[in-house]
């Protein structure tokens, strides 16, 4: 992490809220087309539903290998430059998707998703600190909600334009793919595949635009250090394993995230799996992030004159677990709808987190920083461990003589419990876990 100087928290930080919530437009579009990305490698390699959820791993280990060396990165050659660097990084891995495409490859595919996270997360260690601490504590989760909508909002574009060009006619092709021979499934599959190459293209030429153009953008300095202490802050403290605050609120983000991910990436699978066609599919991850936004944009004008971020935090736990338990209770489109509300349990979760777990942690900031990046690594573990529940419910159901499409879907539907957990740990987290800055019991 760059060596920050100290500026008022009272000059003008429109224009660096811009900027950065240019950044968090970039990360929410190029992240949130996974949703159409899952099925739609599901069907060019022939993929199960675990293996397709390695979609999302890609992305999101990324976040556990570069987080600390991110750190060291920026530190080493500034901000701007760190910045420009994850740019450029992420242009290469869209680079990549055009041999992969070629090759129809999947190991190739998740190299250039790995290679864009690897760029996501030089951007986001710099990021998201930044902006917490580019006012006062007790408002970061306002500034952090603005930057969520910049997000979610680039996020539910970036998803009808990837839908809209990769699940075109998928629903045909997988038609056409039940009676053919193995050289015109070849075709077929490599026709589809072909389609890939030019928004990849696209992609990269912009990013590789917006790496030279941030090297020039006006951003101001601020320090960590312009967070109170208190008195079992950083200032009595001789290392990071004397927070425990910090290692709890490391853990909800990575659960989170994982919640987060299921929420907005298996949505288009689970509504196919209902038997909705992939053209009426391809909107829901839509719902899911426009849940997201609306609830942002509350959160920007609640936070914190109406509601403190603590009670935001309760609030959402507790709405994660109730549309948890309604998705397993319903069928249809009404649990698909409860799976698109979840981005109503989630919007405030990340906004609050942060601050919460940074606040007291003073020359231990950037450390804690790259470690909450770390946890986002919940979103490559959990996705997947929810499409394995999903394949063995499967296999369960046929091997009970239980085939049929509504019995395959309610597979899909029952594997949503693995959010409860991850809800319950935010609530923990939200009432007790934030207050815990010291191991002694009198804390």
């Amino acid at each position: 992490m760059p060596n920050l100087k100290n500026v008022s928290v009272k000059k003008n930080n429109l224009v660096p809220i811009a900027i950065i919530a240019g950044l968090f437009f970039v990360f929410g579009f190029v992240t949130w087309i996974n949703g159409a990305l899952i099925p739609f490698m599901k069907t060019i390699n022939e993929l199960t539903d675990a293996q397709s959820y390695l979609v999302a791993s890609a992305s999101y280990i990324s976040f556990v290998v570069m987080a600390l060396p991110a750190s060291y990165i920026i530190n080493k050659i500034g901000y701007r430059k760190g910045m420009s660097l994850g740019l450029f990084i992420m242009a290469i891995g869209a680079l990549v998707f055009i041999p992969a495409a070629e090759a129809r490859t999947y190991w190739v595919f998740l190299t250039g998703i790995f290679i864009q996270g690897l760029g996501m997360t030089l951007l986001q260690t710099a990021a998201n600190p930044y902006i917490t601490i580019l006012g006062p504590i007790e408002s970061g989760a306002k500034r952090i909600a603005i930057m969520g909508i910049a997000n979610k909002v680039a996020g539910a574009l970036g998803s009808l334009v990837f839908a809209a060009i990769l699940l075109s006619g998928i629903d045909e092709v997988k038609k056409k793919l039940e009676n053919a021979s193995i050289e015109e499934k070849g075709v077929l599959l490599d026709t589809m595949a072909d389609s890939i190459f030019m928004p990849y293209l696209i992609m990269a030429i912009v990013l590789f635009a917006l790496g030279m153009l941030i090297r020039k953008a006006p951003l101001p300095h601020v320090e960590a250090s312009e967070f109170n202490e208190t008195k079992d802050g950083a200032s009595t403290k001789t290392n990071i394993f004397q927070f425990p605050h910090l290692w709890l609120g490391v853990f909800t983000l990575f659960v989170y995230v994982g919640a987060e991910v299921i929420a907005g990436d298996t949505i288009i699978a689970y509504g196919i799996s209902l038997g909705f066609s992939a053209s009426d599919a391809k909107f829901f991850t839509t719902f899911t992030l426009l849940a997201m936004v609306v609830t942002y944009a509350s959160g920007v004008i609640l936070i914190p004159k109406y509601l403190n971020q603590g009670t935001a935090l309760k609030i959402s736990a507790f709405l994660g677990i109730v549309f948890s338990i309604c998705i397993l209770f319903t069928t249809g489109f009404t649990s698909v709808l409860f799976v698109a509300a979840l981005g109503i349990a989630n919007a405030l979760v990340w906004p609050a987190v942060w601050p919460l777990t940074l606040q007291g942690l003073g020359k231990f900031t950037k450390t804690a920083s790259a470690l909450l990046i770390m946890a986002i690594s919940g979103g490559a573990i959990i996705p997947p461990l929810y499409g394995r529940m999903v394949d063995a419910n499967k296999h369960e159901l046929i091997a009970s003589g239980l085939n049929d499409a509504d019995s395959l879907a309610t597979a899909a539907t029952n594997s949503y419990w693995v959010l409860i957990p991850c809800y319950v740990m935010i609530l923990f987290f939200a009432i007790w876990g934030h207050k815990y800055k010291s191991w002694s019991k009198n804390n």
